[in-house]
């Protein structure tokens, strides 16, 4: 009789998945408050070094390469620090690297005003982008915890994208805002303090992150990196993908405001992208899918290419907006169904390494992205850089299509132990 009442609460909550039983998770909002204030800055950053170094400089493509190199130190130490969290705890990774972080952009800020060469804006950039703050996987991290393999790990993961969207609605314009109506380094400083206050908040909540394997005093225990699950790979590759549409909207909106005399709407227009990334992440996570993850994946990447493919040619505001809103659409599902995939694709102790690196390949792309775009603006004609969108989700679905059989879970009775002593089974590919 114990037995079909104990499991009553997770079986109710995993009956029907929704956004309504995931919010009344027990625990949820204790991480869920100070992970949202804590990752808004990382959607103010890039938007913020190119407008700030575009202003000083007076070239796209110098602000696109500063902002390059954040994302791209941010996508070679974000993994480390993530496999850092799981085997030392979030918060002794996430105190050290706000301080860095918060120390190092404001001295960003202060080399751009100054003038100083464009080899100590890459310089300070290194840091800047290898301490930002990986909370967005920190909390996808949370979520598996308290879940714990429930139907609900769909709607968490649909749910942190359409945070993460929010945040790239709200973010942009803020920066955008600050950098064109009060101050060019503005954005910048916000960014910084914003970056200090929330992750201290996030990091002061111990009592949700996940437990360390290394403090069990049973056994020791080998750390496996996530980057040795083939299937984690191809989602690198389609994160890179994703990657480049942000970097390239980013950039090439810009170029297009400031080409038309209107510097503001470049807010306006990334906004419009992001509130369809945002709204289509709404609609998936509510969704109880029958296809297979990898299908979804499938389909969804395609009509991401096919609807990147058309931004350049479009030449006003108005159709740009609508080009754009379809992106967007099409970019939330398919990573919604790349977290979604972690789940089974990778064992619980290097989930919190695997978010990083689908977060640090977006950074990647992205910067890959911002570098080529802002080149493009300045050597051809003004929207050139649209190009970059289309030609990285092109050659991600490539990818995508080639080594699909590797996103498909090898079977539970296949494992292999690593380690010694007591320790998860790692699925073998």
């Amino acid at each position: 009789m114990a037995s079909t009442v104990t499991p009553s609460k997770d079986s109710a909550a995993a009956s029907r998945p929704g956004y309504g039983r995931l919010l009344r998770t027990p625990g949820a909002w204790t991480f869920l408050l100070p992970g949202f204030a804590a990752r808004q800055p990382f959607a103010m950053l890039t938007v913020s070094l190119v407008l700030l170094v575009q202003h000083t400089t007076g070239s796209y493509g110098a602000a696109g390469a500063v902002a390059a190199v954040t994302g791209v130190s941010m996508a070679l130490f974000a993994p480390y620090g993530g496999r850092l969290a799981d085997r030392y705890g979030q918060r002794a990774v996430l105190v050290p690297g706000v301080l860095l972080h918060t120390a190092s952009g404001l001295a960003l800020t202060a080399l751009a005003l100054t003038g100083a060469p464009l080899w100590a804006l890459f310089v300070a950039a290194v840091p800047t982008g290898a301490s930002v703050p990986q909370i967005g996987p920190m909390v996808r991290a949370r979520w598996g915890v308290t879940l714990k393999g429930s139907p609900l790990m769909t709607t968490a993961a649909a749910f942190e994208s359409v945070t993460d969207e929010f945040t790239f609605v709200v973010g942009p314009l803020l920066a955008t805002a600050l950098c064109t109506a009060v101050d060019p380094a503005a954005g910048l400083i916000t960014e910084a303090a914003l970056t200090l206050v929330g992750g201290l908040l996030f990091a002061a909540r111990k009592g949700t992150q996940p437990e360390v394997a290394a403090r069990d005093g049973r056994a020791r225990v080998e750390h496996v990196s996530a980057l040795r699950v083939p299937g984690v790979r191809v989602l690198i590759v389609t994160f890179l993908g994703i990657g480049s549409v942000f970097g390239g909207m980013q950039v090439s909106l810009a170029a297009f405001s400031e080409s038309i005399g209107n510097p503001g709407l470049n807010g306006v227009l990334y906004g419009v992208f992001a509130a369809g990334n945002m709204l289509s992440g709404v609609v998936c996570g509510a969704i109880a899918w029958k296809k297979a993850p990898q299908r979804r994946l499938v389909i969804g990447y395609a009509a991401l290419a096919l609807t990147a493919s058309a931004l350049w040619t479009t030449h006003s505001a108005l159709s740009l907006a609508g080009i754009g809103l379809l992106v967007g659409m099409c970019i939330a599902p398919a990573l919604i169904t790349g977290y979604t995939l972690v789940e089974s694709l990778v064992p619980a102790g290097a989930r919190t390494e695997a978010f990083t690196w689908l977060t640090g390949a977006v950074a990647l792309g992205q910067a890959v992205a911002v570098t080529a775009a802002g080149q493009l603006e300045d050597r051809l004609w003004d929207g050139a850089g649209f190009l970059v969108p289309m030609a990285g989700t092109v050659l991600a679905l490539m990818t995508l299509l080639a080594q699909r059989s590797r996103l498909v879970p090898a079977p539970r009775g296949r494992t292999v132990a690593r380690g010694v002593g007591h320790r998860e089974p790692v699925a073998v590919d």
